[in-house]
């Protein structure tokens, strides 16, 4: 009977209109979504991927790694907001950026971006690439442990607008090694 009542597809608006970052930024400060896991992608809130073993692993393993390579020249930001575009705060993984000792806002962009993907690798490949490219982002990896006892990192370059020119991945017996950041890690050193 309710069904009846309301169809769905009556009071579909024509267009959605989407948040801007700005907005978003306010409605954190009000508090509005405290007990929330979300980020802002192209003016849409997106629920946050859970993270299970494989990427909780990983994210101890690269921080601690890159924290001790980049030194005190470099600030890595786990898990942190980007102001990349007017419409997209993603929080990745992890990213690094120039060390500032009088930077108080949130970066728009980074050096380095790298997200840990388990449950989240089309997200992070369709949407979260062309914001970091947008945004400037010169390198960004895409750190694959959606299957057990295997890792591929996928090396974005040369951002171009909404996307990357270059894309390689890499496996066991591959190197990884940042363009603008001194990190250098054996893909097979990489926990499963």
């Amino acid at each position: 009977m309710l069904q009846d009542m309301l169809d769905l597809e009556d009071i579909k608006p024509a267009t959605v209109r989407p948040l801007m970052r700005e907005e978003y930024d306010r409605l954190i400060d009000l508090g509005v979504f405290d007990d929330e896991k979300i980020e802002l992608l192209r003016g849409v809130l997106v629920t946050m991927s859970p993270q299970g073993e494989p990427h909780w692993w990983m994210m101890i393993y690269l921080t601690k790694r890159i924290v001790l390579a980049v030194g005190d020249d470099f600030d890595v930001c786990p898990a942190g907001p980007l102001c990349a575009t007017a419409d997209s705060e993603p929080e990745p993984d992890l990213y690094v950026m120039t060390h500032d000792p009088g930077r108080r806002t949130k970066p728009t962009t980074a050096l380095l971006v790298i997200e840990i993907s388990n449950s989240s690798l089309r997200k992070d490949r369709k949407i979260k690439q062309g914001i970091y490219a947008e945004a400037g982002v010169p390198e960004y990896w895409i750190i694959d442990v959606s299957r057990e006892g295997t890792v591929t990192v996928e090396v974005y370059t040369e951002p171009d607008g909404l996307a990357y020119k270059q894309m390689r991945t890499l496996h066991d017996g591959d190197v990884l090694r940042a363009l603008h950041v001194p990190i250098v890690i054996p893909v097979a050193e990489l926990p499963r």
